[in-house]
């Protein structure tokens, strides 16, 4: 319920792989390389990151990958190029994707985090990070073989303290997919301190493993494993994943990389990257449109008495004081408010949010919620629905539009939508505990038991949180 600069290239390129470097099938080898150390929220740069991402950058093009690779890169861009990596990919393909930065884990899953990340609840990580459970899907869609994730991001970041004091780390991935390996930098729930040094232990030990002669990339990663726990006395003990079914080599041939230059890291990214992608459609930028709409009036200071001790709504209204069009900043708000049951608050920000950008499927989605928990059903399924027109496969609009039906009574509605929103993740509880309801209402009792049970398995709380959203 809750939620790059662009240079596209076609990279294809034949190399031998199989049992080792001399096999007889041809594959493109194709990788990805993102090197964030940049972080707005980050009291100073990481030290390790730009130079360990293009260490390994170098040696994917030196072992014949096609190389993709950024530097520093918001939201906005992480998302242009993984989508422009996603056209690299050819049926077969090897394909490796390497990230240096800070991740996070949420809802058992691992996000990367973009530079420009604005972090202050655990949803807000759904929305700006870059699930890696997805990406693996999105590579296994496209065709790809072999599938390599390789993760240095298990790194103590600036945004978990801001709303827990557990669940640190990288998460293991839900259900990777076939002939596919994930590596992470430190084991899951552990993190380490960003090194003062220029070179990582961890990237150091798999370069070294990389270049050695006669292993398997299996091997390679298995004996940086070792190494880096060697070097550490234990203290550092990178974590492997491994479905695969297929052994290679990273020895290749030479080819040309690809490279997304850096983005200087400050508050205006995303709003510049929305204004210069219209611009090139020949559209106007979505806060110039903003001007000629009928706008709320955002919240005033006056407005908001018992919330001036509260750090994270003091924050966020001093950024919205200096930047009034900054969409995402009401967004951030109102979703601040409604986790905090402070419903009318939360719509006021979500409506300035969604006048702002109407096609903002987030907005849209959680002034659905929000409308829905208090009882307007009919805009909250006006919204779901906008959400949904937008991206028929959203599968936080469709988790919180089942909760609308179930509310009208409209079962096999919900059914339909909570049904939808499971295959795309069978873990979500909302979806469950929403599913289990209705069957229990409809007359299946066994089987909604058996969902509502699940549902309590993976967040014990969630008959309490349905009950204050008025269902029980």
């Amino acid at each position: 319920m809750t939620k790059s600069l662009a240079i596209v290239a076609s990279i294809a390129l034949a190399l031998l792989v199989g049992s080792t470097a001399q096999a007889d099938d041809a594959v493109p080898r194709v990788a990805l390389v993102i090197g964030n150390a940049a972080y707005a929220d980050s009291d100073a740069p990481l030290k390790e990151a730009l130079n360990d991402a293009h260490a390994v950058a170098d040696e994917l093009k030196h072992d014949g990958f096609a190389v993709t690779s950024g530097d520093n890169l918001n939201r906005a861009a992480m998302l242009r190029i993984f989508d422009t990596f996603y056209t690299s990919i050819k049926p077969r393909s090897l394909v490796v994707v390497f990230f240096s930065g800070y991740g996070i884990q949420s809802g058992r899953q691992t996000f990367m985090i973009p530079i420009d990340a604005q972090i202050w609840t655990e949803n807000d990580i759904r929305r700006d990070g870059i699930s890696l459970d997805r990406m693996l899907d999105e590579l296994n869609s496209r065709g790809a073989g072999v599938k390599l994730a390789i993760l240095d991001a298990s790194r103590r970041n600036p945004y978990e303290r801001r709303f827990r004091s557990g669940s640190a780390g990288l998460a293991p991935p839900a259900a990777a997919p076939q002939n596919s390996l994930v590596m992470y930098s430190a084991a899951p729930g552990t993190v380490v301190d960003d090194a003062p040094t220029a070179r990582g232990l961890f990237v150091g030990e798999l370069l070294k493993e990389m270049r050695a002669p006669d292993l398997t990339a299996e091997e390679a990663l298995s004996r940086t494993r070792q190494g880096v726990s060697r070097v550490s006395e234990g203290a550092q003990v990178p974590w492997i994943s491994s479905s695969l079914t297929e052994d290679f080599s990273f020895s290749g041939a030479t080819v040309p990389q690809v490279f997304v230059p850096p983005i200087k890291p400050n508050k205006d990214n995303a709003q510049t990257n929305q204004s210069t992608d219209a611009q090139a459609n020949g559209q106007q930028p979505q806060n110039q449109q903003s001007q000629t709409q009928q706008q709320p009036p955002p919240l005033t200071p006056d407005q908001l008495p018992y919330w001036k001790d509260d750090q994270i709504v003091s924050a966020l209204s001093d950024l919205i004081a200096k930047s009034p069009n900054d969409q995402n900043l009401y967004y951030k708000r109102g979703q601040y408010f409604a986790s905090k049951s402070a419903y009318k608050l939360a719509l006021a920000d979500l409506d300035q949010a969604v006048t702002l950008d109407s096609k903002d499927v987030h907005a849209l989605n959680n002034r659905c919620w929000v409308h829905a928990v208090v009882g307007d059903l009919q805009s909250a399924l006006a919204d779901c629905n906008a959400a949904l027109a937008q991206r028929p496969y959203f599968v936080d609009a469709l988790d919180s539009r089942g909760l609308v039906f179930l509310k009208l009574a409209n079962y096999p509605s919900a059914i339909a939508d909570f049904d939808a929103a499971l295959k795309l993740n069978a873990k979500l509880a909302s979806s469950l505990y929403g599913r289990g309801i209705v069957r229990q209402r409809s007359g299946q009792i066994p089987a909604g038991t058996v969902d509502i049970q699940a549902a309590a398995q993976i967040d014990p709380d969630i008959a309490n949180e349905f009950k204050s959203w008025g269902v029980q």
